[in-house]
């Protein structure tokens, strides 16, 4: 190695170091911890929960859930077209393809017809998509702002993402899930899927609606769009709504909204905690609340990808981590027919949390979120059938299997592990 050469690899390394410190990456993080563990029928869990987590309290009736991606492009597709007033939507992940084209149909010829449509998109997630996409959509009429575009005056802001996914109809009904706008759902063979991704989405409506129309309008304000466009018809009451709690998290939050939200319900299970999530990198406060958990007597049980993922190295990087769990006694899943994105997790009988956040720290510190939580004694059935049947479908990791890993795998999962905050 050349001396110029030495010296421009101590300069990436310097650039790197210097990003990492700048983001905060070396502060110490908040640990919790509580004298008296609140389960979930004691009385203080969700004020507690509500005030530490900054969720905002409403109502919502539920009135459809998909688990296959055809279902729900057929439902957003489906609810676009009936649209008579107001389209917002906010997503991650696009690319091009028959999905992005359908979509971008959809929205053209609701646009042309007189809908106001919005659509703000995670400026790193969509970079596939050519610019000839948003020529056509705005020619068409829709509004597209991007989600922190890389700025020289704040650089270091374009590492912080919006992962949320939500689509809003005429301020009556607004779906939610983990699925983005892609082709890479219905299955992608170069990863080795040999079916669709396994991922879901929740339509609702009532009184949350206008919440996530005020929490979308936030973001469209920042990326320089103007606070209108709401849509608020007189809402309709209905005995089948119930109460949710919305979790909105900022990643400009010292405290994780999302972090809070996983301890508080993982520390109160006391029958069983089943979890899944694509990347699964925990830190030590959701390992330690697992842990705990197992050593109760509680049913830990987590689906996570295989080696049929879109993230190769999040994938390594999460199997250096069994190494806590494992010898815990806690079940670890890997799903075998093809990519898993849901993200999902149901305590006890009925407390379920869904939404876009994933169990890792850029879920966590880095990207702004959006998970519900609520207690659903309609609802845990379906996914409880759901999970069981992720579960069928998986290899369940042992421990003395994972410990025969290849060096390289181990080699690759604790290099990435030293970057999981940017993963």
């Amino acid at each position: 190695m050349t001396w110029t050469e030495i010296v421009l690899f101590v300069a990436v390394l310097t650039i790197a170091w210097l990003i990492l410190y700048l983001r905060g990456v070396f502060e110490p993080k908040v640990q919790y911890r509580s004298e008296r563990r609140l389960v979930l029928s004691d009385t203080n869990f969700l004020p507690l929960l509500m005030g530490f987590s900054q969720s905002l309290s409403t109502q919502a009736h539920i009135c459809g859930f998909w688990s296959q991606p055809n279902q729900i492009y057929a439902s957003r597709l489906a609810a676009i077209q009936k649209a008579q007033h107001i389209i917002q939507f906010e997503t991650f992940f696009m690319t091009p393809g028959a999905r992005a084209n359908e979509f971008a149909d959809a929205l053209s010829e609701r646009s042309h017809s007189g809908v106001h449509v919005q659509v703000l998109v995670d400026r790193s997630g969509t970079i596939k998509i050519p610019p000839d996409y948003w020529k056509r959509l705005k020619a068409a009429g829709v509004e597209v702002r991007f989600f922190h575009p890389l700025k020289l005056k704040v650089p270091l802001q374009y590492l912080s993402r919006s992962h949320r996914k939500l689509l809003i109809v005429d301020g009556t009904v607004a779906f939610i899930g983990g699925m983005g706008v892609s082709d890479n759902w219905d299955g992608d063979p170069k990863i080795g899927d040999t079916a669709p991704w396994l991922d879901y989405e929740i339509e609702l409506e009532n009184a949350i609606v206008p919440v996530l129309v005020g929490i979308f309008l936030r973001h469209w304000l920042y990326e320089d769009g103007k606070a209108s466009g709401g849509y608020f018809p007189p809402q309709q009451s209905s005995a089948e709504a119930k109460p949710m709690l919305v979790i909105p998290h900022d990643a400009e939050s010292k405290v994780s909204s999302i972090n809070t939200l996983f301890w508080f319900s993982l520390q109160a299970a006391q029958q069983r905690i089943w979890i899944a999530s694509p990347y699964f990198i925990l830190d030590r406060n959701t390992r330690t609340a697992l842990i705990q958990a197992k050593k109760r007597g509680v049913d830990v049980r987590i689906v996570t990808t295989s080696d049929r993922n879109d993230k190769p190295p999040v994938y390594y990087a999460a199997r250096e981590r069994y190494r806590h769990l494992l010898p815990a006694g806690i079940a670890i899943y890997e799903y075998q027919p093809s990519m898993i994105h849901a993200k999902l997790m149901l305590v006890d009988r009925d407390w379920i949390s869904l939404g876009s956040a994933n169990f890792d720290p850029r879920s966590f510190y880095h990207n702004d979120e959006l998970n519900l939580a609520w207690f659903d004694p309609d609802l845990a059935p379906t996914l409880e059938k759901l999970l069981l049947d992720a579960f069928e479908k998986s290899d369940r990791i042992e421990w003395s299997t994972w410990r025969k890993r290849p060096w390289w795998q181990k080699s690759i999962g604790q290099f990435f592990l030293l970057l999981r905050w940017q993963l």
